[in-house]
Order: C-alpha cells, then sequence, then structure tokens
C-alpha cells in the first residue's frame, strides 16, 4: 500500500453564510491519480482552495504526511510540497513561456537545480521548449494549460492538484490535455484532479470521488464507478 500523503477529514466550507462542501472526506496516496467528478457548482474546485487556505474550512482538519496544514498560509502549503493549478490558468500573458515557468521556482534557489527542473519541464512538453520565447498570449488555449501545469511542475510537487484543465477547450485540445495528465501520471506524479469531463477522468483515476451538492455520494477506483450505474445515468448518458 502506498503512503498516504493528503488526507481531507470532514470539512465543511461556506460561501457568504451557505455551506457548499459539508462533511467531505478524501485522501491520496503518493503516486495516485484521484479525482473528484460532479455537476457544475457541485463543490469539486472548493475542496482544492480550502486545501490551498484559499477557501478556509470552517470544520475538519487537511493533513499532508500526517501534518495539519490547514491554518498555515498558501505559501507555506507549498513549500511543503502540495501545488495547485486553478482554473484560471492566473498567466502572466505578456511575458514569454520560459518567464512564466521560472516563476514556478520561486521557492528554489539553487540554479542548477531550477535550470534541471526546465529541461525536465520542456521534456515533457516540446511544444513549450520550441515556444519558449514567445509571449503566451500568442498560445493556443491547450498550449497555455501545459504552461500553467509546467510552471507547477516546476517547484517539484508531492501532490499536484489541476482544478478543471479541460475547461473551455476544444474537443481535440481537451484530448491534449488530457493526455498530459496521463503522461504525468505515468512519470509517477501524484495527482488530485478535478475535471468536467467524467468519462476521461474516471478512465484515467486510480480512485475517485463524486460529489453532489458538496457531499461525497460515491467512491471508488476509476473502473468501478465508470460500470456504476447511478454514474452511468447521470453522467454517461446511459
Amino acid at each position: 500500500m502506498a503512503k498516504e500523503l493528503l488526507r481531507v477529514e470532514e470539512i465543511t466550507v461556506r460561501y457568504s453564510g451557505l455551506p457548499v462542501v459539508q462533511g467531505v472526506s478524501l485522501s491520496v496516496a503518493a503516486g495516485e491519480t484521484v479525482c473528484v467528478v460532479g455537476a457544475n457548482g457541485a463543490g469539486k474546485s472548493t475542496i482544492l482552495r480550502a486545501v490551498m487556505g484559499a477557501q478556509p474550512a470552517i470544520r475538519g482538519r487537511i493533513l499532508f504526511r500526517g501534518e495539519e496544514i490547514h491554518k498555515l498560509p498558501t505559501e507555506e502549503i507549498v513549500r511543503r510540497g502540495v501545488v495547485y493549478v486553478p482554473e484560471e490558468r492566473m498567466l502572466f500573458l505578456p511575458i514569454s513561456v520560459e518567464e512564466n515557468l521560472l516563476l514556478g521556482a520561486y521557492i528554489h534557489k539553487d540554479r542548477r537545480r531550477v535550470a534541471r527542473n526546465l529541461e525536465k519541464t520542456y521534456d515533457i512538453f516540446p511544444k513549450l521548449r520550441e515556444r519558449r520565447q514567445q509571449a503566451v498570449s500568442t498560445l493556443s488555449g491547450g498550449e497555455q494549460q501545459m504552461v500553467a501545469i509546467g510552471r507547477a511542475l516546476m517547484s517539484e510537487p508531492k501532490v499536484l492538484m489541476l482544478d478543471e484543465p479541460s475547461l473551455g477547450l476544444a474537443p481535440k485540445l481537451v484530448d491534449e490535455v488530457l493526455d498530459t495528465v496521463r503522461r504525468l501520471k505515468n512519470e509517477g506524479v501524484t495527482i488530485l484532479l478535478v475535471e468536467q469531463n467524467v468519462r476521461e477522468a474516471l478512465d484515467l483515476a486510480d480512485r475517485a470521488y463524486v460529489i453532489q451538492s458538496g457531499r461525497v455520494v460515491l467512491e471508488g477506483t476509476g473502473a468501478d464507478l465508470l460500470e456504476n450505474p447511478e454514474v452511468k445515468s447521470a453522467y454517461l448518458g446511459f
């Protein structure tokens, strides 16, 4: 059994006094790809923001490597190895691909280490190597998502959290981005993924959680949930 890295225990998160996430628990072990799926507005992205301290949980605990992190500032959570790629990407569009990537290495002071991480990122994303001096604003949506993921990899995450990486992309680019996630999985990166494309997410997930109205209603392996009648009816069109 792989060692557990991240554990969310019975968290409740509110927006404007209203509960958006209610008593949610989940876990991610080293080397796993864990997906959180559900309808829009179910609270999926809120879970990731709570892990990063951006939307504090009013109840429950969040632990990384057995230590509570839910009261830490976001920068310290990143330094410990939990890194978040938000739905909005939050890229600096006027500057180059490489400059954006290097911003992800701000927690490392060793230039050789940063250079190694940059080369590794370019090995994962050859298109970014070709476009390293281009302004991010000139890239396609799929390429911008690669920059966002690459920037996160520059900090050497122990857990990489991806929030709706395929959102707003054309079908061909959706396949490209999810293929990238699969490649990271195959390289042993530990991933917590929120994704609207339920079939594709469950297909690449080791385990998954289905969220409905802020609560976990189903959990299991990706393969089992793909065959679950409730999941088929609600999300897969069967």
